[in-house]
Parts: structure tokens; C-alpha cells; sequence
């Protein structure tokens, strides 16, 4: 084989006119990609379920091998999307009178931060850092955990975030980024402090060097009393 070989690179074994039935196959695919869209009734990936983003990829594979190999007949291709539908609607019907297989194919939601304190073994229950759900909150307008009576983090993957009243927000973890918020394993001065892995607020003297009881963690940062701007 020869390196560099710009009309294998390019076309490999198929001739020009080739491209103008790529073209073909690209707009029939998406054409029936966006009439299940339609059908599912969906605006974005971050409002589809775990069942429904698995439907689109598989939407997708069908789609790519439709679109780009010439030995893939359109005709099957149809057929697979026409099943899809179908099977998108049996299981949205079955899972509207069945909360067990709605719970197995959608999820449940996860309560993730009570009273102001995070719950962080279930966050990494989801298979989500500490760290990234903070950045979601940030967005919310939050800086500091205090100021959440609860969030719980959706099937879809967002967070419902509840707040507590200005004059009854409490101390708690900042979640600026590390470069905004000073970490302590020896505590500096008196005050009130926060894990910065679970979020636990202790009061500690200076010279303390303490391993959070709750997680285990070594790291620290002043608790916040921050309220919300709104």
C-alpha cells in the first residue's frame, strides 16, 4: 500500500460520482432522525432519559452506516427506525402504568444536597465528582452550600435546586473554584470550617489538623456565610 495515496484517502474504491448518493443517503437519514425527534417530542439531549439517548444511538449507527457505505440498502434502514418508534412508544406506554420499569429504564431522582449539607456518597453513587456538581450549582447562582435546603439531581441529569429564605441561610462549604477558596489541613485561626469533599462544618480552633469524621477527608476551607444575590 502505498503511503500517501490521496485518491485511496479520498475515495478509496468508490467512484466520484458516489459522493452525490452520500449526499442522498445523508439527508434521507436525517430526515428520519428528525421526524423521530419529532414524534418523541424532545428539544435537547439534556431533557432525554437514559432509555431515550440509548434510542438515538442507535438511531445514529443505523444513520452512519446508511449514510456512508454503499453496500447498506436504504430500505432496511427505514424499517429499523420505523421499529424504534415503535418500541418508544410500547415502553413509554408501559412504563405510565408500571413505576418499577419506570424506575429501571428511567432512573430515580437522587437527593443530593439537605439542609445545606451535600450527600456526597450518593453523588458518587451517579458517577459524578463532587467537583462537576458544583459547577452545575455555580450556574444556579449558588456560592455556598448553605444556601440550599435541598437539590436533587433529575433522571435527565439536571438539578432541582431549593432555596433557603436570606434569613435563614446557614454556614456552609463554598463552592467557588479551588483557586477562589483557600484549602487548610493545619487551620489557620478560630472559626467555623468545612470539609471540602462532603461539606461537614465543624468549629475548629487554630493549629487543628483534623481528618473529617464523616468522609475522611484532610482538606478544609472556611465555612461561607454568604447569602444570595438575586
Amino acid at each position: 500500500m502505498k503511503a500517501f495515496d490521496w485518491q485511496r484517502m479520498a475515495l478509496d474504491k468508490v467512484p466520484v460520482d458516489f459522493l452525490g448518493e452520500v449526499a442522498l443517503r445523508s439527508i434521507y437519514t436525517f430526515v428520519l432522525v428528525f421526524i423521530f425527534l419529532k414524534i418523541t417530542g424532545r428539544r435537547g439531549v439534556r431533557q432525554m432519559s437514559l432509555f431515550e439517548v440509548l434510542i438515538i444511538l442507535t438511531l445514529g449507527s443505523a444513520a452512519g452506516d446508511v449514510a456512508f457505505y454503499d453496500d447498506v440498502p436504504m430500505l432496511p434502514v427505514l424499517v429499523v427506525f420505523i421499529s424504534l418508534a415503535l418500541l418508544y412508544r410500547l415502553v413509554m406506554w408501559m412504563m405510565s402504568r408500571s413505576e418499577k420499569l419506570e424506575d429501571i429504564l428511567e432512573g430515580k431522582p437522587v437527593v443530593v444536597i439537605e439542609n445545606g449539607e451535600l450527600a456526597w456518597e450518593k453523588l458518587n453513587a451517579e458517577n459524578l465528582t463532587e467537583f462537576e456538581f458544583f459547577m452545575e450549582l455555580r450556574l444556579r447562582g449558588v456560592e455556598q452550600l448553605g444556601q440550599v435546603r435541598l437539590a436533587i439531581m433529575e433522571t435527565n441529569g439536571q438539578v432541582s435546586v431549593y432555596f433557603y429564605p436570606d434569613d435563614q441561610v446557614k454556614k456552609g462549604l463554598t463552592i467557588l473554584p479551588k483557586y477562589c477558596n483557600e484549602r487548610f489541613k493545619v487551620i489557620p485561626e478560630h472559626d467555623d470550617y468545612a470539609c471540602v469533599r462532603c461539606s461537614a462544618v465543624r468549629q475548629m480552633e487554630t493549629g487543628d489538623k483534623l481528618i473529617c469524621p464523616r468522609c475522611g477527608h484532610p482538606e478544609w476551607s472556611k465555612a461561607s456565610r454568604a447569602t444570595r444575590i438575586t
